[in-house]
């Protein structure tokens, strides 16, 4: 029997808010999963921190409260959920009542209803006098984090509240993956290995851009994953030196290169893997010297990825090659960002620690000549240094044309 796909158990999720508990200290926190788009018109998705605690992904309009002072353990982490409205459940799909078989499903040893946000938020304020800002914050023409917007409402109905900015929590605890994380992040990199091989398969002059994404995003779909880590980026010639080229509705042309930027989800958790792949099936002098380049680049990024080392660090070691060669206005990007729950994942302003994953990407981009050249892998750190998490996928110029070959 094959083994089952990776996935994160309730007991992680516990662990997990039990460790903010003890970091709050006494401050009583919201964490919002969001509202769902009324019209249904575009799949729901709970804000990463939500989802991160809770492992919840149905259920629009829920919060977490977390109140470590509560005299009663089972009460210090409680979800909330929207009430029951039988009505628009026929529309929408019918929904559990509390219980204890909600409770097992949820993980959760108190589940109520949002109605009771209001009486459970100002118990903990009465008690610890301090709330805590968990959610991002916005630039000043943005609307406040729905946390904070709640928080101040409340503090200016308990004389002596504080609200403290503890923004930065959930992102440190975010950047260091569990081994469980890896796993998954490593298995969504598998299924999207399934998707560049379908692609260098398939790839012939005359296709449209869009034939290649409907062609890797199948084999996604048939090989396990049932969503995207974002919307495939597949351009060939001129389109592959747009950074993030969507309209993908172009003819490939025979002598060109296509930059094939995409990546399958699993268990919520992103793979984000770019490589550059000649149509003909075989690099042009010129393009192999690029693409040797950029190569060479991801490789010496890659050598310093370590437990302390800074993304600058890392972006520094990954840019010199380029910049030596000649090439440094045409790299006109970072070497790469956080991978987790979201491609673009929480980013700590602090050196890497064991456990966090990262993708390093490298490229140059001449719009002259046509050429885009993007070469971009999943990176781990461990406690020994790294390790690339989407090895299966050909990297090579030579490695490449034989894969196109077969």
């Amino acid at each position: 029997m094959a083994n089952a796909a990776p996935t994160i158990t309730h007991e992680e999720f516990r662990a997990r808010r039990e460790r903010l508990l003890q970091e709050l200290g006494c401050a009583v926190a919201v964490v919002p999963a969001g509202e769902a788009d009324p019209s249904l018109h575009h799949p729901w998705k709970p804000h990463a921190h939500f989802e991160y605690l809770t492992g919840i992904v149905d259920e629009p309009g829920a919060m977490l409260l977390l109140d470590p002072s509560n005299p009663v353990a089972a009460k210090r982490a409680v979800l909330l959920l929207r009430p029951l409205n039988p009505e628009v459940e026929k529309w929408d799909g019918f929904r559990e009542e509390l219980g204890a078989a909600l409770r097992a499903r949820t993980g959760f040893d108190t589940v109520m209803r949002t109605g009771m946000l209001g009486r459970l938020l100002l118990e903990g304020t009465r008690r610890s006098r301090t709330l805590a800002c968990l959610m991002p914050l916005a630039q000043w023409n943005s609307p406040v984090s729905a946390d904070l917007a709640i928080l101040r409402a409340q503090a200016e109905r308990v004389p002596g509240t504080q609200v403290q900015d503890r923004s930065d929590l959930l992102l440190r605890m975010r950047a260091a993956k569990s081994a469980a994380e890896i796993a998954c992040i490593r298995e969504a990199g598998r299924i999207t290995a399934t998707g560049f091989a379908a692609a260098m398969r398939s790839m012939r002059a005359g296709m449209n851009e869009f034939d290649l994404q409907e062609c890797v995003e199948h084999a996604y779909r048939t090989n396990g994953a049932r969503e995207l880590a974002f919307r495939t980026i597949a351009g060939g010639g001129f389109n592959a030196t747009v950074l993030h080229y969507h309209a993908n509705d172009r003819p490939l042309v025979d002598g060109e290169l296509v930059v094939l930027d995409s990546g399958a989800k699993h268990a919520g958790y992103s793979a984000d893997v770019t490589r550059t792949l000649p149509v003909s099936g075989r690099f042009t002098a010129r393009q192999r010297e690029l693409y040797d380049t950029v190569l060479r680049a991801q490789a010496a990024a890659i050598a310093a990825v370590r437990p302390g080392a800074t993304l600058a660090q890392v972006d520094a070691a990954g840019r010199k090659v380029i910049a030596d060669a000649g090439l440094g206005d045409a790299f006109i990007h970072g070497m790469g960002h956080h991978l987790g729950l979201e491609t673009h994942d929480a980013s700590p302003d602090a050196p890497l620690e064991v456990g966090a994953v990262i993708t390093i990407e490298p490229g140059v981009y001449l719009p002259k000549e046509s050429i885009g050249i993007r070469i971009e892998d999943d990176v781990a750190v461990t406690e020994g240094g790294h390790e690339v998490l989407t090895p299966s996928i050909p990297r090579t110029a030579d490695e490449v044309e034989r894969a196109m070959a077969r």
